[in-house]
C-alpha cells in the first residue's frame, strides 16, 4: 500500500507534502488568524466558531478540515488552539496502532485542549471505533475480559476537541465523518495570495526580496504554501552563493531555471509524464499501471502526486481505458496532435 509520505521522493522540490527540507516549516508558520493568508471563507467562518465557544464558554466543534496536502491544514489546528487559549496536542492516523494507544493520548487532554489528528483517514478501524464514543460523548469505552466474564468499563473524558486533517475525506468512514460540527474545505492558493506567502516567510527568513521575484515563485509554486515555502529557500541559496544580499526577479528565474522547475511549476516528472503518455502512447488512452512501468514510477505515486496538478492544468484526462493527453499537454512540450489525436481528445478539451 502507498505510504502517503514515506515512499515519496524526498529530493522532489515540487512535492506538496513534508519533507526533510521542511525543518524551518514551524517559525514560518502564521500565529494568528490574522497573519493566514487565504481561505477567507474557511477562515470567516472558523472565526465564528470560535468566538461563538469562547463565549458560551464550552470547547469548540469537532473540526476536520480537508484538501490537498500543503495549504495549511496543520497551520490551522495550531491557529485554532492559540484563539482558543488551550494546549495542542499532536499526532498523526498511522501512528496510533492500537486502542490504547489512543486511550492514553485521549486521558492526558486538559480541558479544552485541542487534539490534532493528521492523516486521519488512515486510523485503524478498532481506534476509529473507539474514538466514536470520545468525540460524542466525551466517555472511553474498554471491553475487560473476553468471553461471558467479559465487561465494559467507561472512563470519563475531559472536554475536548479533534481536529482531524485529511487528504482523502471520501476514505473515510461514515460514522467518523458525521461526528466532525466543523467541515472545512481548502482549496489551492492564487499566485497572487502565495505572493504574499512568499514575502511574509521571505521577511520571518530574513531575505531581502524584490515583489516581482516573489511574484515569480509564487507562479511556480502549483498553488501550494508549502512548495513556495521550499522554492523560496532554495532560491535564497543560489542567491547567497552569488553574492547576492536581495532577491531579485533574474536570481529567482535563474535558482528556478536550474532546479529544472518551469514556469507553470512543472518538474523533470511531470514533464517526462507527459512525454511519455505522448511519444510511446500515441496521446493514449494509457493504463495506469503500464504508463507507471514506462516511467519507473509507483503507480500510486502517479496517481496522488504527479496527476492531481496535470488534471487541474487540464493536460491529461482520466478515462475508463486510461490516461489521455490533451490539447494543453501537447501545447505545453512543444508537441503537435495529429487528427486522430484531436477526434480522440475532442471531448475532454474545453474548445
Amino acid at each position: 500500500m502507498f505510504d502517503d509520505e514515506r515512499d515519496l521522493d524526498p529530493g522532489r522540490l515540487v512535492m506538496s507534502t513534508k519533507g526533510e527540507l521542511d525543518a524551518e516549516e514551524n517559525a514560518l508558520r502564521p500565529k494568528t488568524m490574522a497573519d493566514y493568508v487565504g481561505q477567507s471563507k474557511v477562515k470567516e467562518n472558523l472565526g465564528v466558531y470560535i468566538s461563538s465557544a469562547k463565549m458560551r464558554g464550552e470547547p469548540l466543534d469537532h473540526v476536520l478540515l480537508y484538501g490537498p496536502p500543503g495549504l495549511g491544514k496543520t497551520t490551522l489546528a495550531h491557529i485554532i488552539a492559540a484563539e482558543l487559549g488551550v494546549q495542542l496536542k499532536l499526532t498523526s492516523g498511522p501512528a496510533i496502532e492500537r486502542s490504547g494507544d489512543l486511550a492514553a493520548i485521549l486521558t492526558n487532554l486538559n480541558e479544552g485542549d485541542v487534539l490534532f489528528i493528521d492523516e486521519v483517514h488512515r486510523l485503524n478501524r478498532s481506534v476509529e471505533e473507539v474514538l466514536y464514543s470520545a468525540m460524542e460523548d466525551y466517555a472511553l469505552d474498554i471491553i475487560v475480559g473476553k468471553g461471558p466474564s467479559a465487561r465494559n468499563i467507561r472512563f470519563t473524558l475531559k472536554k475536548f476537541t479533534l481536529v482531524g486533517a485529511t487528504t482523502k475525506a471520501g476514505m473515510l468512514a461514515s460514522p467518523l465523518r458525521d461526528r466532525f460540527g466543523v467541515l472545512c474545505r481548502l482549496e489551492m492558493y492564487t499566485p497572487a495570495e502565495l505572493a504574499q506567502i512568499v514575502t511574509r516567510s521571505a521577511k520571518v527568513l530574513g531575505i531581502e526580496i524584490a515583489p516581482d521575484a516573489a511574484a515569480e515563485i509564487a507562479r511556480r509554486s502549483r498553488g501550494t504554501p508549502r512548495i513556495a515555502n521550499r522554492l523560496l529557500k532554495r532560491v535564497r541559496d543560489f542567491a547567497a552563493v552569488h553574492g547576492n544580499d536581495r532577491v531579485a526577479l533574474g536570481d529567482a528565474r535563474y535558482a528556478l531555471q536550474r532546479m529544472d522547475i518551469d514556469e507553470l511549476g512543472l518538474d523533470d516528472t511531470d514533464r517526462g509524464l507527459l512525454r511519455a503518455l505522448i511519444e510511446k502512447f500515441g496521446g493514449g488512452p494509457a493504463g495506469l499501471e503500464t504508463l507507471a512501468a514506462t516511467i519507473n514510477e509507483d503507480a500510486n505515486t502517479i496517481e496522488d502526486v504527479y496527476e492531481p496538478y496535470l488534471l487541474q492544468l487540464g493536460f491529461i484526462a482520466r478515462t475508463p481505458r486510461g490516461r489521455v493527453c490533451l490539447k494543453g499537454g501537447y501545447e505545453h512540450m512543444g508537441m503537435k496532435m495529429s487528427d486522430k489525436q484531436r477526434r480522440q481528445t475532442s471531448m475532454f478539451d474545453e474548445e
